[in-house]
């Protein structure tokens, strides 16, 4: 597995990854998608050794205080291999000088959150709440 720096996709690629995990909602528009990743502030991503697009991270960051982690997503074909860890890994030694290291994701009593906050936990993250802080949010459409 190679792990690299990345701008730049195609298209189909990008399609067969995040629809294999069923993000959807990123899919239905996939120019909106690439230039979602073009003004990340990082996006790495995860090959296998025939060059397969198999895991891809990206964030939102300032790069001094805060970092936001916007999506961490495995091929459902290589869960389970380490692969999100080595992305979350990566990213957390890039951004260890920042103040905060932080995400949104779906409540845990959503399908797909059940599996997502377990994950995120065994990576040392905690829900706001449980380190003394909140997250407001406004969703605007």
């Amino acid at each position: 597995m190679i792990i690299s720096r990345e701008k730049s996709f195609a298209t189909d690629e990008l399609f067969e990854l995040y629809d294999s995990v069923g993000w959807g909602g990123y899919t239905r528009d996939m120019a909106k998608l690439q230039r979602s990743l073009s003004n990340s502030h990082l996006v790495i991503t995860a090959r296998d050794d025939s060059g397969r697009l198999v895991g891809l991270a990206r964030t939102i960051s300032d790069d001094e205080t805060i970092c936001y982690l916007q999506d961490l997503l495995v091929h459902s074909e290589f869960q389970g291999r380490g692969i999100g860890r080595a992305l979350l890994d990566h990213l957390t030694d890039r951004y260890s000088h920042c103040k905060f290291f932080f995400l949104s994701t779906e409540h845990e009593s959503s399908p797909d959150g059940e599996k997502s906050h377990a994950f995120y936990r065994k990576m040392g993250l905690v829900p706001h709440h449980e380190q003394g802080m909140a997250a407001l949010g406004l969703k605007i459409a």
